[in-house]
């Protein structure tokens, strides 16, 4: 396990402090916010360690109320809202400063079983046939922004793998689609829980970018004003995090400086493993539309 990974997962082992009360760390990047796909993750965390291993979480709905402060703990209150037969239901609430920077309801079932069907996997180049981020940004030589390469060369927990790079190169209105090939960066532990953690950080990254496709923007440039609103995630199926997924992605809707986004997650089988959506502020600094 690379030590970026492990890190990672320091992170997410939360501190309890005391029934249903746990407290999480942000890394030192310099950030002047908390990744949101972070207090998702630590946030399903808390919930997940209040509910018994045999019932795993399908569904998760966020709400980002407050930018989070990477400098000091943020702590996690957990309500238990529902035990039932087949269902057990979580909220959770982060607080920073004494007030509540992020709210998040959880759903948790049994396994079951029944009918089934999904939607088909999209094409997309095999990731194996991509080059690495860093590879990819110097194939691309000066044309691409400086915000953009510092984003993809950065080292991460999670690997990227964007199928092109083309919208960032050409500041064109195109379709509202995009696809991203992601995993974490080495192997991961067998615990499911973990892999949903995982999955859950990653599900916040590059979404939002896909509401600005149509107009030939990126949340990299400094005209626009971007944050996450709120956040939902769906669990189809069992998978693992630290095997390549795809994360295509569109987007429906951008009105009222707002953008609406849509993401579909399939492992290298083709099957759907996950469904996210999110909608957040793209608010224009300027004039600029």
């Amino acid at each position: 396990m690379t030590g970026i990974v492990a890190e990672l997962l320091d992170i997410l082992d939360l501190e309890r402090l005391e029934v249903d009360l746990f407290r999480g760390v942000s890394p030192n990047l310099g950030w002047p916010r908390v990744f949101g796909g972070q207090v998702v993750a630590q946030a399903l965390v808390a919930a997940t360690r209040t509910v018994p291993s045999t019932r795993p979480p399908h569904s998760l709905h966020a709400y980002f109320l407050l930018g989070g402060d990477p400098k000091v703990p943020i702590v996690y209150e957990v309500e238990r809202i529902r035990d039932g037969r087949s269902f057990t239901t979580r909220r959770v609430k982060a607080i920073q400063h004494g007030r509540a920077i992020f709210a998040m309801s959880i759903s948790y079932q049994d396994h079951e079983g029944g009918h089934a069907h999904q939607a088909s996997m999209p094409d997309a180049p095999d990731p194996d046939t991509l080059p690495d981020t860093r590879a990819l940004l110097a194939a691309g030589g000066p044309g691409i922004p400086a915000a953009v390469a510092a984003y993809f060369a950065r080292e991460r927990p999670i690997e990227l793998k964007p199928a092109s790079i083309k919208r960032y190169l050409v500041r064109e209105p195109r379709e509202p689609r995009c696809q991203v090939w992601l995993r974490a960066a080495s192997p991961l532990p067998d615990d499911p829980a973990i892999h949903q953690a995982v999955l859950a950080y990653a599900s916040d990254m590059t979404l939002l970018d896909a509401t600005l496709i149509a107009h030939g923007r990126t949340v990299f440039d400094p005209e626009i004003q971007s944050a996450s609103l709120d956040h939902a995630l769906w669990f189809h199926r069992p998978f693992r995090a630290d095997d390549w997924l795809l994360y295509a992605q569109d987007s429906p809707n951008a009105a009222g400086a707002r953008g609406f986004a849509r993401g579909q997650i399939f492992n290298r089988a083709g099957e759907l493993v996950a469904s996210v959506a999110q909608e957040g502020l793209i608010r224009p600094r300027s004039g600029d539309a």
